[in-house]
């Protein structure tokens, strides 16, 4: 099997036990961006399995979005993310 040379790791233990791997990142054409690919990116990001630079070269994000789904989810959760969601998880 060939692996392609890259830089960090491949996979991340999670707190609750799951890993997390590359594969399991959205692919960087992604412009539908439902809670579950959010979350994921996120989460990819604060456990160190890609940088926030790379999270946002990737995914074409500007940083102000990127800081917003982050406290979103730190915050409240996987459902701040929703779309439907956005004004009740808000802050004034």
């Amino acid at each position: 099997m060939f692996l392609r040379k890259i830089n960090g790791p491949r996979s991340v233990t999670l707190p609750d036990g799951s890993i997390l791997t590359r594969a399991d990142l959205p692919p960087p054409t992604t412009r539908r961006w439902v809670a579950s690919r959010k979350a994921t990116v996120v989460t990819a990001v604060i456990h160190g399995l890609i940088t926030r630079d790379d999270a946002l070269t990737t995914y074409d994000l500007s940083d102000a979005e990127f800081a917003e789904w982050e406290i979103a989810l730190m915050q409240h959760g996987r459902d701040a993310l929703k779309t439907t969601a956005l004004q009740k998880y808000r802050q004034p």
